[in-house]
């Protein structure tokens, strides 16, 4: 009895010794965006520790009913089991680690089940990245596979004794014992990733997460459904978000000569305000900067999201994104919503979405279509010579030029609404331009440099006169290791453009890229109630600014006194800067509860 034991107190320390060790590879891995001090190693370990333990827990469970069998009954048959099951795990293991260390530079958050999303399109994962570098973590795969399957193949149980009965017994009474280190103990809560949470640094949080925990966890609120989010009964969550959304114009300030202008809609691929003058930065993009005094800038504008999918949807139609679920990914969905295109056919519009890259990623066709864009153009209709012109697709400053044909050749007689996404200023960062040594900078200096030369010509064309152009970021992204704890992170920059403009302003008011679709459309004087989670931040009902950005099962939330950030997964703040952190997250918590609830009923 005691050598079975023994194996099993053997797997499971190994177990947790791997897990730990995993932890300081990440850790290492990540110094250069996210520094930390060695004291912070051993408070990681320890913070972490719970969760390594129980998942610990878990994996023992096939040796554990392997072990209680033998008793019994002994063979090879159960020392093959075994053997495939350090190999499966040593692969799930190696996966999981391996996985977390490379996303997390480009995600910001540990391993969940949002990756298996992006797996069914791995066409993505390959434009995201090089081939070399895809090669080099397949490699790390398998070597780290081997290793701890050789580490695992050392342990196995010892042969069977002579006292069944006692030893049967003793197991049975250990299976309780598993149970309640799988739970966390007795108590009412049950074992949750907000438990290894010990530090203002959300670097040092993340680097205690057992990956595999979070991976396993996430499952029950990575869907095609939104699910989790009843926090009110109806009549109090009404309460609380009563005067949140407000659907009129009235008494607007007015920012065109025109209220049927052409429009012109770019979303700036992970264009985030940390690359302008608002971060402090004049070198990155000084055409863009410079268009900021040239038109209507909203300066304190934010993401609802932190992928293109959801930030075009909340673009487009006005609609809030979940922290854990895509709404373009529902097809069902997203064909129901709100869109401005859809309103603006209705008033005679002609409608075309440009995107250089497989408009087929992410359910993008389908929503475009199902909401009321007539003409798609993608990266199919590029020559075979343009579509290799970047990983992604087609480069920003061949597209950029089909934008420009599009707006001189398009009918006078009829106005129009084209809608556009760039793809360049996304990793790998491949570019046709070497001008600044950070690759990441170096790519929204090409950007830039397409912007301009864009704006440049239309000026010089016809169409200008009667064009308003919005530029506006579909998300941000974290560069030099600032992450959600830091708003600057998720604001970006909305400018309005073109010769129907009246005058050069900036827009002071805190707002989010939803409330552009009613913001335009009380411009246009045409109704968008529709629109019911969208605001004319111009409007005079627009009396309580805040502004929402949703990421990982998490809520970012900024109003006029500060800001706060709330982990649903923990059920506590992150990061609690306002003096009134109660009330917003009851309002963050509202805001899904009825988002959630209007998204089930479509």
């Amino acid at each position: 009895m005691r050598q079975r034991v023994l194996y099993l107190i053997k797997f499971y320390l190994l177990t947790v010794l791997i897990f730990i060790i995993a932890k300081v590879v990440f850790m290492l891995c990540n110094a250069t965006d996210h520094p930390f001090a060695a004291g912070d190693v051993a408070d990681v370990i320890r913070s972490g520790l719970s969760l390594d333990l129980s998942t610990a827990l878990y994996l023992i469970i096939i040796p554990f009913l392997a072990t209680m069998i033998s008793v019994w009954w002994q063979g090879k048959v159960l020392l093959n089991v075994l053997r495939i099951y350090y190999l499966i795990i040593a692969i799930a293991l190696a996966l999981a680690f391996v996985a977390d260390t490379s996303l997390y530079p480009f995600w910001g958050f540990k391993l969940n089940a949002s990756v298996m999303q992006y797996l069914e399109q791995p066409e993505g994962i390959t434009a995201s990245v090089s081939w070399g570098y895809l090669l080099i973590r397949l490699l790390l795969i398998v070597v780290v596979a081997l290793v701890i399957c050789k580490l695992y193949s050392y342990l196995l149980p010892g042969k069977n004794g002579n006292r069944r009965i006692t030893e049967t017994i003793v197991y049975v009474v250990m299976m309780p014992l598993m149970v309640i280190g799988i739970r966390g103990g007795l108590g009412e809560s049950t074992t949750n990733i907000g438990q290894v949470f010990f530090s203002q640094n959300q670097f040092l949080n993340h680097s205690a997460v057992n990956p595999v925990f979070s991976f396993l966890s996430s499952f029950g609120h990575t869907s095609d459904e939104v699910e989790g989010y009843d926090f009110f009964d109806a009549a109090e969550c009404e309460r609380i978000i009563v005067g949140a959304y407000t659907t009129e114009s009235i008494d607007c300030d007015t920012l065109l000569t025109t209220d049927r202008p052409n429009v012109v809609v770019i979303l700036l691929e992970s264009c985030g305000a940390v690359f302008t003058e608002l971060g402090g930065r004049t070198d990155i993009m000084p055409n863009l900067n410079s268009l900021f005094k040239e038109g209507v800038f909203f300066t304190r504008c934010y993401a609802n999201s932190w992928r293109t999918d959801r930030g075009t949807l909340c673009t487009l139609s006005g609609y809030p994104s979940f922290p854990a679920s895509s709404v373009m990914k529902m097809p069902e969905k997203s064909r129901t919503m709100p869109s401005i295109a859809k309103t603006l056919q209705a008033e005679g519009y002609s409608t075309t979405y440009l995107y250089g890259g497989d408009i087929n990623f992410t359910n993008m066709k389908g929503y475009l279509i199902g909401t009321g864009w007539q003409r798609l153009i993608s990266m199919d209709d590029y020559s075979s010579e343009e579509r290799k012109t970047a990983q992604w697709g087609v480069r920003d400053d061949i597209t950029f030029g089909t934008l420009t044909s599009l707006i001189e050749a398009a009918d006078k007689s009829k106005p129009f609404l084209i809608g556009y996404s760039t793809l360049s200023s996304h990793e790998p960062w491949d570019v046709p331009l070497q001008k600044l040594d950070d690759e990441i900078e170096n790519a929204f200096c090409y950007l830039d440099q397409c912007i301009g030369d864009f704006i440049n010509r239309l000026k010089a064309s016809e169409a200008w006169d009667n064009t308003l152009v919005i530029l506006l970021p579909d998300h941000s992204i974290s560069h030099k290791g600032m992450d959600n704890t830091n708003p600057l992170k998720n604001q970006i920059p909305m400018l309005w453009l073109g010769g129907v403009v009246k005058e050069p302003r900036r827009i002071e008011t805190i707002c989010n890229q939803t409330d552009l679709a009613a913001t335009l459309l009380g411009q246009m004087h045409l109704p968008h109630d529709d629109f019911q989670f969208s605001r004319d931040v111009l409007s005079k009902t627009y009396q309580k600014p805040f502004a929402v950005h949703n990421y990982n099962n998490a809520q970012l939330m900024i109003d006029s006194t500060g800001y706060i950030l709330y982990d649903f997964d923990a059920s506590m703040f992150i990061v609690e800067k306002s003096n009134e952190s109660e009330r917003m997250e009851r309002l963050n918590k509202a805001i899904l509860q009825v988002t959630a609830t209007d998204l089930k009923q479509r």
